[in-house]
């Protein structure tokens, strides 16, 4: 029993040890490489979507998936596509990657760690000799940042209306589209079809705290949140602050105030991991000595149950029909945006983790706080999502750091799950 304990031991570390593993120093390398497009003096870069410093990124990297052997288009939507044939170019394809453009003033991980982790599991591929049944396509999305726009033209949500709207570039997204060397007038080309796609999935740096917190290598993304934001106004009455005894006033400040204490308490008080906030306030006529007549204030809450979302709404309301009565004001909210939640699939769940345990990687399974274009493409076919630590749980900031060894773990993962999806009968 304690020789056959041992070669099963043997057996298993051999298997984990063989099993190709992402390139570091590679992955580190090409980070740095494209954080030269759109740096800033801070450390991080502004690669805003359309921009010049996206468009220069978009290069380097689509230079990267031609030395890699992909072949390269860019589709009518202006998202990059890096093709590999498969033993069977007549199944559906296994889709894989992320986004390069920033935030104003973004970091260097953020989407770029899943595009490089993509093109490094092509690379594996090709030095392990490693051919797939199902084609395989690189995405990387343009303009994940400003509304996930390049995945809601491939799903075929984009309203023709978003294209008038002006990006983070100061362009129109249909400019942006033609710059990118995309044709806004021919969308539907870009737009695929459920069945096409076998599986899709996202490798992203968490954008959280939890795992460098816990010391857990893999994230496995159970779901997107969905978002649900109101503009709320509470209207009351301005009058001199110096006059209006503090009995016989509708300071509508004042109501807001408590209002975004009940919002924190309500959220607080349900089990789970549901997020409530208030981001934007202003208080009108603005003056020192006038008590606000009016407070217009943004409302967002998120989770990845939507009937969750909209019950903690209706506490919120409660305790806001309360501090109407209590302070002589109204209060009054506009729905302004609604994404609904994405589960990802089970079964690459599942996938994932086996992957990871299989390269002796820890995994937890865990919701993702914030949107991905991995949301979109959920509506057309099943979706995984792999997280790897970020610094300190920082993003969207120079600060924003992922370790090499970190995103090549995500890597090694993202290759093994790719591998088990080209066999398995999703």
């Amino acid at each position: 029993m304690k020789i056959l304990l041992t070669f099963l031991f043997f057996t298993l570390s051999l298997a984990a040890v063989s099993q190709p593993r992402g390139n570091a120093a590679r992955m580190e390398q090409r980070i740095l490489s494209l954080a030269r497009f759109g740096a800033n003096p801070e450390g991080g870069v502004s690669r805003v979507a359309y921009s010049d410093a996206d468009i220069a990124g978009r290069n380097y990297v689509m230079e990267l998936m031609k030395t890699a052997g992909l072949e390269v288009t860019v589709d009518a939507a202006g998202n990059i596509i890096g093709r590999r044939k498969g033993q069977n170019n007549n199944l559906p394809v296994i889709a894989f990657g992320s986004h390069i453009d920033s935030v104003p003033g973004g970091g260097n991980y953020d989407g770029d760690v899943g595009s490089l982790g993509a093109i490094e599991c092509v690379e594996l591929m090709n030095e392990n000799k490693i051919f797939t049944q199902h084609p395989l396509e690189v995405i990387i999305f343009q303009n994940e940042e400003g509304g996930l726009i390049g995945s809601e033209a491939i799903c075929g949500v984009l309203h023709p209306a978003s294209l008038a709207l002006i990006s983070n570039s100061g362009k129109t997204i249909r400019q942006g589209i033609i710059d990118l060397g995309g044709n806004p007038e021919k969308l539907s080309e870009a737009v695929r079809k459920k069945g096409y796609f076998k599986a899709f999935v996202e490798l992203h740096i968490e954008q959280g705290g939890i795992l460098d917190q816990t010391g857990v290598k893999i994230g496995v993304v159970e779901g997107i949140v969905g978002i649900n934001q109101w503009a709320v106004t509470i209207s009351g009455k301005a009058n001199h602050a110096g006059t209006t005894p503090m009995n016989q006033r509708n300071d509508a400040l004042l109501a807001a105030a408590k209002l975004v204490t009940a919002v924190n308490q309500a959220a607080t008080s349900m089990e789970g991991r549901q997020v409530a906030t208030v981001g934007r306030i202003r208080a009108e006529p603005g003056a020192p000595n006038v008590i606000p007549g009016k407070v217009e204030m943004t409302l967002e809450i998120r989770d990845l149950s939507h009937e969750k979302i909209l019950s903690l709404f209706e506490i919120i309301k409660a305790r806001g029909t309360q501090i109407e009565k209590e302070s002589g004001t109204r209060i009054t909210y506009v729905s302004i945006n609604e994404n609904l939640p994405a589960i990802t699939d089970k079964r690459i769940q599942g996938l994932i983790a086996s992957s990871a345990k299989e390269l002796g990687l820890s995994a937890s399974l865990m919701p993702s706080g914030a949107g991905h274009d991995t949301q979109d493409m959920a509506t057309i076919a099943p979706v995984g999502m792999i997280f790897v630590p970020s610094k300190n749980g920082i993003s969207h900031a120079p600060a924003e750091f992922t370790s090499p060894e970190d995103m090549a773990n995500g890597a090694s993962v993202l290759l093994q799950t790719i591998l088990k999806i080209d066999k398995s009968k999703l």
